[in-house]
């Protein structure tokens, strides 16, 4: 299967190291300082057990080199969703389909509108990474598991071929039947996660370790929950009490990796994140409490460090 993986940062860098350790035709995008270090010393992945090497393997700036791909990982911030739909229309046959992995519920609308909804995924990852380095990508924990479908959610061939490509290189994988509600499953745990550990610049576990903090984040998954059952999103009345259970055993420093991107002086995923909560919140008549304290705290620096 050929595969694109755009881009190589977290996301795009593990699964598309499984995937290229495993055979599959694997070509990565990436661009500046990151594809020189990774042209010149390959990619690493550094976890918690050490570190994997991938040298010699096929990397570009270029959609036109790189042709036709049977899938595009996408896998790129939300604010460039739309110029990197784009970019990648050189690589999209008659059957491409491209998988968008990317944080909150609407990159699929979005990108379907540059390259046609037939060629459009909908999809979800759930695995804790960031670029540590050019050429460098930090993996914390190892969990790491993708979900997707069509863009309706149904399977496919075209699915099931992607679907056994993951399971020979080892990524847990499936074709969920309500991709909807994995993605805002996803969503409430993840509105959370990034909007605590960036506001409180902590880990996770650390900032619940208290009951305040415990209480502040079951509040937070709550409302969102809230807004997505006003969606239509059909999330078990246990969604909330299951996500808290799995919050408890995060590993100890997990951080979003929006909590990072602040630690680094870079933009913020938060419009799309929290603040389209306290958005949809306002819009069905929901009230957001928790999720309007934290964006206020965070949308100052949604665009970088404050001048």
């Amino acid at each position: 299967m050929k595969i694109a993986v755009m881009a190589t940062g977290g996301v795009g860098g593990v699964f598309g190291a499984k995937l290229a350790q495993a055979g599959e035709n694997v070509t990565f995008i990436a661009r500046g300082t990151h594809l020189e270090a990774i042209q010149n010393n390959g990619l690493t992945i550094a976890g918690d057990d050490g570190n994997q090497m991938l040298e010699n393997i096929q990397i570009n700036d270029d959609p036109e080199a790189i042709g036709l791909v049977d899938v595009v990982m996408f896998a790129v911030k939300l604010w460039d969703t739309e110029s990197a739909a784009a970019f990648c229309k050189p690589m999209i046959g008659p059957n491409t389909v491209l998988i968008p992995f990317q944080n909150g519920v609407v990159s699929t609308e979005t990108i379907s509108k540059i390259i046609g909804e037939a060629h459009t995924g909908r999809g979800l990852s759930r695995v804790s990474a960031s670029i540590e380095a050019p050429g460098v990508i930090r993996q914390v924990g190892s969990f790491a598991s993708l979900a997707f479908a069509e863009a309706d959610g149904a399977r496919s061939p075209r699915m099931e071929d992607f679907l056994t490509a993951c399971k020979r290189a080892g990524i847990e994988a499936e074709i969920p039947k309500d991709i909807f509600r994995a993605l805002w499953q996803k969503y409430v745990l993840l509105v959370t996660v990034s909007g605590m550990t960036t506001a409180g610049r902590l880990p996770m576990r650390t900032l619940i370790a208290e009951p305040e903090g415990l209480a502040a984040a079951s509040s937070c998954m709550a409302e969102v929950a809230a807004v997505g059952c006003a969606q239509g999103i059909d999330l078990p009345d246990d969604t909330v009490e299951k996500l808290i259970a799995f919050m408890q055993k995060m590993p100890p420093a997990m951080k979003a990796s929006q909590a990072i991107d602040l630690e680094n002086g870079r933009r913020l995923e938060a419009p799309w994140l929290t603040g389209t909560v306290c958005e949809m919140g306002r819009q069905y008549g929901i009230p957001t409490p928790v999720n309007d304290a934290l964006y206020t705290v965070i949308k100052p620096y949604a665009m970088g460090p404050l001048a």
